[in-house]
């Protein structure tokens, strides 16, 4: 028994000294960071880089820490169900005695069990979603050089479970963070680094981690089926399409219509290939494949095809066809909604984070009563605009079935015909 204990000794103070030397080795001390309208800037940089907006604007975040802890955050309501074990919390992030409690699927009069789903919400959802909560009430941010280059420190004076941690975020070129160090009451050490990496972009525009590796042992985080969508406004989205008779314009075959008289178009859905016509030219356009397309001048094809040509049509056909089918569109990849209020009148923000000729705009639809759009207010990433409203009027139901518009309104008053419009199959 003796000799058993000895041995437990010498592990012991083995291990104490591994850990002793590994706190030496690897602990740093808090850099100090110069706060002021430089780190302000770095922030606001950081902050636009990781589409804060369209965070502010998410209606559910779900997902789930380490396989058992497992969430659905409803963030305009200020409520999330927290769920572990046999447990559920409908936590009220605003007033937590307002939050109930239920076990086995029954309501419970456990209060203890809300304080530890608020524990436990306040440190799961940093893993989440801390680069969007950088302006939160009771932060300080400061620059500090890190290996040659600007990083952002930010320190939480208040709030949390942890109030008085820093972390200092590590970005690329693009001012997106890629890790932090962290500097916390719950890690002993530290500087311990942590990745932000391996990121999933989700259907509300935001990004989202699906795992963190630390520098502490190589330890990893997972972070289960994290997604963010705006169910209200997809629904409102939804609306739209069936109004408009969405289905059919997917099945409709043939387009032909024309831009202001200057332009005309027929366009083989099927095929996604279209003819293009301005001025002496006509373009037999291949979008998905530009060198495919064929260049004809005065009714004469060119044998060495005018690739700026090519792209000049494309560029047309990207803007005249959303002159068209833009209320078709609100599904596309990269698209996000939103519900905006603009009047007194719910209006639907759809903004184009890919795609087209200019990512980045976004547009807000305004419905009439059957929620077929009559207007929409543009904002545009150039600047150019910012809710220059135009009307979507003179809508027809074409052979095919489905609804498009023919006429459009400025506000100063000009107009913007598209000719004959036709769907057919």
């Amino acid at each position: 028994m003796k000799k058993f204990f000895k041995i437990l000794a010498v592990l012991l103070i083995l291990i104490i000294g591994f850990l002793t030397i590994y706190y030496f080795a690897n602990n740093e001390d808090l850099p100090e960071g110069e706060k002021g309208k430089e780190a302000e800037a770095l922030a606001i940089k950081m902050f636009n880089a990781i589409n804060h907006e369209a965070f502010e604007n998410t209606e559910i975040i779900e997902w789930n820490f380490r396989n058992a802890h497992f969430y659905k955050w409803f963030k305009q309501k200020n409520s999330v169900e927290v769920t572990w074990d046999n447990n559920k919390v409908i936590l009220n992030t605003k007033d937590a005695s307002k939050s109930e409690v239920y076990v086995d699927d029954k309501k419970s009069d456990k209060k203890e069990l809300i304080a530890k789903a608020q524990s436990y919400f306040n440190n799961d959802s940093f893993w989440l979603i801390a680069p969007y909560k950088i302006f939160d009430a009771g932060t300080e941010r400061s620059i500090v050089n890190y290996e040659g280059k600007d990083a952002l420190m930010v320190t939480y004076t208040s709030g949390g479970s942890t109030p008085g941690d820093s972390y200092l975020w590590i970005l690329d070129e693009n001012y997106l963070p890629t890790s932090y160090k962290m500097w916390t009451s719950i890690i002993p050490i530290g500087g311990v680094a942590a990745t932000w990496s391996n990121l999933n972009r989700t259907e509300a525009g935001i990004l989202l981690p699906k795992t963190h590796t630390l520098s502490l042992f190589g330890l990893e985080i997972p972070i289960g089926n994290a997604k963010a969508y705006n169910k209200q406004a997809n629904d409102l989205a939804n609306k739209i399409l069936t109004a408009i008779k969405h289905e059919n314009y997917k099945n409709t075959k043939f387009l032909e219509w024309s831009f202001g008289g200057r332009r005309n178009f027929k366009w083989n859905k099927e095929s996604h290939i279209v003819d293009v016509s301005w001025e002496d030219f006509r373009v037999n356009l291949n979008p998905e494949d530009l060198d495919n397309s064929t260049v004809y001048f005065e009714g004469e094809k060119q044998e060495d095809t005018d690739e700026k040509i090519v792209k000049r049509a494309w560029d047309i056909f990207n803007n005249d066809s959303f002159w068209l089918v833009a209320p078709h569109k609100l599904f596309d990849d990269g698209v996000i909604r939103t519900l905006e209020s603009i009047d007194g009148e719910t209006g639907l923000r759809v903004t184009y984070t890919s795609g087209g000729t200019t990512p980045g705009d976004s547009y807000v639809w305004l419905l009439d009563e059957n929620f077929i759009p009559k207007s929409y207010k543009m904002y545009l990433k150039n600047g150019r605009m910012n809710g220059t409203p135009a009307t979507w009027e003179s809508w027809i139901t074409t052979e095919s079935g489905t609804l498009l518009p023919t006429n459009h309104t400025f506000s100063n008053g000009a107009t913007l015909s598209m000719g004959d419009v036709k769907g057919y199959n």
